[in-house]
């Protein structure tokens, strides 16, 4: 009789443990919510702001314009992509060039200060789009893949501003 109530207790406890299993493998290796500290990214993303930061995303590459979250010392980041690998980034009288090459920006961004910088091989360029108050690659230098852990593309609150992120 006893060893029928610990089976039955151990039955009831599997459906809750594949629970806990799948959403840690969901918020590990799928999607995971965060909340942008900062006005950096204004006027795309505001303090407070509650986002959902994509992971697996990252498998199908990163693009050019991409809002990622990245690992900095102790902290997390969310920055705009700019420069991709080996790329030589340069704003001149707040006008982009890659290579050389001017390029159109889909998005309004706050006035950038000149400078050049070479992304290495792994190594992305990102930016804040309130340049004024961003802490990005111009004072942390380019970031490695390996500390890119997601893009956002989704504000979920305010609900006001749900919805994907241009």
């Amino acid at each position: 009789m006893e060893e029928d109530k610990v089976k039955n207790f151990i039955k009831g406890l599997i459906p809750y443990a594949i629970i806990v299993l799948v959403v840690v493998f969901i918020r590990t290796f799928i999607v995971t919510p965060g909340i942008v500290n900062g006005e950096s990214m204004e006027s795309t993303l505001y303090d407070g702001d509650f986002v959902l930061v994509n992971k697996i995303g990252l498998w199908f590459g990163i693009d050019r314009f991409d809002i990622v979250v990245v690992k900095y010392e102790d902290d997390t980041i969310i920055k705009r992509v700019i420069g991709l690998p080996g790329e030589t980034v340069k704003y001149a009288s707040n006008v982009l060039y890659i290579d050389g090459k001017e390029v159109e920006t889909p998005i309004e961004f706050e006035v950038t200060d000149d400078f050049t910088m070479k992304a290495g091989e792994n190594e992305y360029i990102v930016l804040g789009d309130n340049r004024n108050v961003s802490k990005d690659s111009r004072v942390i230098g380019p970031v490695n893949r390996k500390n890119i852990k997601g893009k956002v593309k989704l504000v979920l609150f305010p609900f006001k501003d749900m919805g994907i992120i241009k």
